[in-house]
């Protein structure tokens, strides 16, 4: 099968490799515009682009889908099908038509749950007991369109974004697979209409921790935002992030109060305490809670 493979960051990765070791032929990847990055904020390509680009494989940057020159080039191509995983644009009805099957998009929740840009953070904030990956065909409405398989990953509770995501890209990667190996002869499934829940982008704004909620909830925000956008909180003034925690006994505090130790560093919150475990702060590497708590300024320091 003639594919053309849409994707931009390095989740994707697993998926294009994949298919490249299938019978499938891709004949050229689609990704988002260079981007400026690090302190030179020089244009640099995307993973997917650099990954296509060192194996040969013909990439386009539209800057939109609907851009007359990359509609030209994609019906050019004649491709039976364009598997997508997190592109970042979205694909409008007439781009969505050329590929004879097309667009099969693989998305990293249990469709219903979890439509959007940020489905796994989303599902571990919301202490959700399980995951997984779909594969659908694409439809104007956002993450709407018709099954045609899933995968589950159950969820024990302590994984950050990061682990599910590097576990789901690379199960997602047969199930996309699959997917395409069976799609001639699959008819995709309409999805239910109850249970559908939204996972908009989350952003630093979203995750700043507010000593007052429980240790449980502070817990799930944390590991939810980690890799990005990473949670944080203020001390004497500065920026601290939390990239990890867990939840500890009720050590007495009251919201924002610093216990430290020679191993710990717990905080009060609404309804438990919680133990820092990995921290950065403002200019410093990621370091271990307690290092720096034996850092801090004054024995009365609070987080805000």
């Amino acid at each position: 099968m003639r594919l053309v493979f849409a994707g931009t960051p390095s989740v994707a990765l697993p998926a294009l490799e994949a298919l490249l070791a299938s019978p499938h032929e891709i004949v050229a990847v689609v990704t988002r515009p260079d981007a400026p990055r690090g302190r030179s904020k020089r244009p640099v390509p995307s993973e997917v682009g650099a990954f296509a680009a060192e194996a040969g494989i013909p990439v386009l940057t539209p800057r939109h889908p609907r851009e007359e020159d990359f509609v030209a080039a994609l019906t050019d191509l004649a491709p039976d099908a364009c598997p997508v995983v997190a592109y970042g644009a979205l694909v409008p009805q007439r781009v969505l038509d050329i590929p004879r099957f097309g667009w099969i998009n693989l998305h990293f929740s249990l469709l219903p749950r979890w439509r959007g840009a940020a489905p796994v953070q989303r599902a571990i904030m919301a202490g959700d007991a399980e995951t997984g990956a779909t594969t659908f065909r694409l439809v104007r409405e956002l993450d709407a369109g018709p099954v045609f398989d899933q995968v589950r990953l159950p969820l024990a509770g302590i994984e950050t974004s990061g682990d599910v995501l590097t576990a789901l890209a690379s199960t997602g990667a047969g199930l996309l697979t699959r997917t395409l190996d069976r799609l001639a002869q699959t008819t995709p499934v309409p999805q239910p209409e109850e249970g559908v829940t939204l996972a908009p982008k989350v952003d630093s704004a979203d995750v700043r921790l507010d000593w007052t909620a429980p240790a449980v909830t502070l817990d799930r925000l944390i590991r939810g935002a980690n890799p990005a956008p990473v949670a944080w909180t203020t001390v004497e003034g500065e920026r601290l992030k939390v990239l990890l925690a867990r939840p500890a006994a009720d050590e007495g505090l009251t919201p924002g109060d610093l216990r430290v130790d020679k191993h710990h560093v717990f905080v009060g919150t609404g309804e438990g305490a919680l133990e820092l475990l990995t921290v950065q702060a403002t200019g410093k590497r990621a370091m271990a809670a307690p290092d720096w708590g034996r850092g801090l300024r004054t024995a009365t320091a609070r987080l805000v």
